[in-house]
């Protein structure tokens, strides 16, 4: 990976590229996948993940 991706990256894990148009893209690092942050359905998936582990907890 070249130094112009590397500053797409916050924190160094965060995937955020507004001029990126995919939602999901390979890890910088290893191998997967991760979220493009920049993305406006990588928040609807987060939201979808956390509702679903609070939901899976309160129902205990």
């Amino acid at each position: 990976m070249d130094d112009k991706d590397r500053k797409h990256y916050k924190w160094g894990m965060f995937y955020f590229n507004p001029n990126n148009k995919s939602i999901i893209v390979p890890k910088r690092l290893g191998l997967g996948w991760t979220l493009n942050f920049a993305h406006p359905i990588s928040w609807v998936i987060i939201l979808i993940i956390v509702g679903f582990l609070i939901y899976r907890v309160a129902s205990k």
